[in-house]
């Protein structure tokens, strides 16, 4: 091989070289570029979804938790929220993502939407969720897995507890007759006898 096929494989090995560093390094911008897109997304899906639940009475910070977010979701629609972890299995998610739209739909209605504002949903999600966030609709509904109140039960009659404590309270006591009798008004007293003695009587006698 001569000097000038020498530098002809050299160059052809350079240039292949940089080919692969330069898809590399596109590669890995793509990457970030998409990481960083998705991060952002979420947080702004998540900030949506958390006006929607302070308005339904959820708590805000279960928006920002993945798949719960999406199963308290699919509860306020009046669905079942296993339905979220199953969207990630290929080929059930089809059918999940039917449901999460079904939940949506009622989720529209139960803020006064028309049956037309779920296309928004599946046609523009982020409209659907800045007007449902932002409006001044006001949510119909029961908090989505809302603990049940239970019935009251009737009210019974309850009697009063007796206190076992004797009562000191002295009872009044009835006015006492004066049992003194009366005098009659001709009533005289009786004139006091003088007893006689031995002594007085013999010296009677003697005189």
């Amino acid at each position: 091989m001569d000097y000038s096929d020498y530098i002809s494989v050299t160059t052809t090995t350079t240039t292949g070289s940089g080919d692969l560093e330069a898809a590399g390094a596109i590669f890995m911008t793509m990457m970030i570029v998409g990481i960083i897109v998705a991060l952002l997304g979420y947080a702004i899906t998540s900030f949506l979804t958390s006006r929607i639940f302070k308005k339904a009475g959820i708590k805000q910070s279960i928006a920002w938790i993945p798949i719960y977010s999406t199963w308290k979701m699919l509860e306020m629609g009046d669905q079942k929220g296993y339905w979220a972890p199953l969207m990630l299995v290929p080929g059930v998610n089809i059918v999940s993502i039917i449901f999460y739209y079904i939940a949506l739909y009622h989720i529209g209605k139960k803020f006064g939407k028309e049956d037309w504002f779920v296309i928004l949903a599946i046609l523009v999600a982020p409209v659907w969720f800045i007007i449902l966030g932002f409006d001044k609709s006001v949510w119909n509904g029961t908090p989505a897995a809302a603990t049940p109140v239970a019935e009251a039960a009737p009210a019974t009659y309850v009697p009063p507890v007796q206190s076992t404590q004797a009562d000191t309270t002295p009872e009044p006591t009835a006015p006492v007759a004066d049992e003194t009798p009366a005098m009659a008004e001709d009533y005289t007293p009786a004139e006091p006898t003088v007893e006689s003695t031995p002594d007085s009587s013999s010296d009677s006698d003697n005189q």
